[in-house]
């Protein structure tokens, strides 16, 4: 059982916002991860043509003015989709909430580069005359663009701030947090992680120039997790933004609660630029198990980061023996299979896409696994079709990260007696 904690310590999530490639909420990116269909599509991109990436199609004008995403960047315009859809979900009378007391905490992996990639394509056009420079650059450039728009769209006074942690980022902003709300620095919180990374051509330019840029001739096979015939990473964009509480208030309002934050951890290699290390990547799982106060036992879902690249996948997959065992007791998904790397907003949206579980106790498949590699061997891998699940009462959320960041989520199912 977890650690008992006070009441007022308990984080649970109450609402769910996502945009995803193959999904515009939940219910449909659920629907799309159960059906095994695909968001990755061809995608053309300045100087480089043709590349294969996961594209989003949500509504921005759902809840933004033409000029507001003009002014703004994609993160922010998608940052806004997914607050905004989060709060409706979460039921809250927004109108009688004291947004002094509501913070924004968003995870990216950079920002910045979409746009200043396009004001040197624009001057380069005119002899790089710099009067044709926009204005708007440096507020859209800013790092704590993304949520400083939510804090624009839905007038939240409260602290904002987006959490640097390269692919690990979407677990840091729930971690961030969970922790501002059990400090009672704020008493709401909207977070989760997003990107624009496709709109930046130097983002596949430089998994291009290391070799780990995925290439296939059918788009929605191009991204492979431990399959011995991956390539490469397909480079994704998403959001996925939840509304937090600590238990007592979500209790009081009636909310819907879709499962209680019980561990987090994070800690870094501290050996390699890009190449992940199995070790610290299971010492920050066991630490995270370690907080919620259970065991890998008591784990029955494990959303693995793996990216396809050769080595990021076997280095997981033995992280994951060494905490799991070989038992197959517990169910491994991927994610990326579905959608490829959205970077940020990677495992706010590899976790979402397992909550659901909490309710039909299904672990979705890892599409794509023709021929699993030995080197990854799993043995709970889920592998081209869902598993159908005895027991969903815990998630455990792998993220991890460039200059060697790990991170590790855990969520329960609320109330967990009826777990099943």
């Amino acid at each position: 059982m977890p650690e008992t904690r006070p009441d007022n310590q308990r984080v649970v999530i109450t609402g769910v916002g996502l945009a995803a490639p193959n999904g515009n909420n939940l219910a449909e990116f659920r629907e799309s991860l159960l059906a095994g269909r695909s968001g990755v599509v061809p995608f053309e991109t300045r100087h480089m043509g043709e590349v294969l990436a996961g594209v989003c199609n949500c509504d921005v004008l759902r809840w933004q003015k033409r000029k507001e995403v003009r002014r703004g960047t994609r993160a922010g315009s998608i940052a806004v989709y997914c607050a905004n859809e989060a709060v409706q979900d979460s039921g809250l009378d927004w109108g009688q909430v004291p947004t002094d007391r509501v913070g924004v905490i968003l995870g990216i992996t950079e920002h910045g580069n979409v746009e200043t990639e396009n004001e040197i394509h624009e001057i380069s056009q005119f002899d790089y005359d710099t009067k044709v420079w926009s204005h708007h650059h440096n507020p859209r450039t800013v790092a704590n663009n993304p949520a400083g728009e939510v804090t624009l769209s839905l007038k939240i006074t409260g602290p904002h701030l987006t959490v640097g942690a390269a692919c690990a980022a979407g677990n840091a902003g729930f971690i961030h947090a969970v922790q501002l709300l059990r400090l009672g620095e704020i008493d709401l919180a909207l977070a989760g992680g997003v990107s624009e990374s496709i709109h930046t051509f130097g983002i596949f330019a430089s998994f291009q120039s290391q070799g780990a840029l995925a290439r296939h001739e059918d788009p929605a096979k191009a991204s492979r997790p431990f399959d011995v015939n991956r390539n490469g990473i397909v480079v994704a964009e998403g959001g996925g933004v939840c509304t937090l509480e600590r238990l007592p208030d979500a209790l009081a309002r009636g909310a819907k609660i879709y499962g209680e934050i019980i561990g987090y951890a994070m800690n870094s290699d501290a050996t390699d630029f890009v190449l992940p290390n199995r070790s610290r990547q299971a010492e920050c799982m066991r630490l995270a198990l370690s907080r919620a106060g259970i065991s890998a036992a008591d784990v029955d879902i494990v959303s693995s980061h793996a990216t396809a690249t050769e080595q990021g996948d076997i280095e997981e997959a033995a992280a994951l023996r060494e905490v799991f065992g070989e038992s197959g007791q517990v169910a491994i998904n991927n994610t990326k299979s579905f959608i490829g790397h959205a970077m940020g907003a990677a495992g706010a949206l590899e976790f979402l896409g397992n909550l659901p579980s909490f309710d039909d106790r299904i672990a979705h498949a890892t599409i794509n696994l023709d021929q699993p590699d030995p080197q990854c061997h799993l043995p709970g891998l889920v592998v081209n079709q869902p598993r159908q699940l005895e027991r969903a009462s815990c998630i455990l959320n792998n993220s991890f990260g460039m200059l060697g960041i790990n991170s590790a989520l855990i969520v329960r199912r609320y109330p967990e007696e009826n777990a099943g």
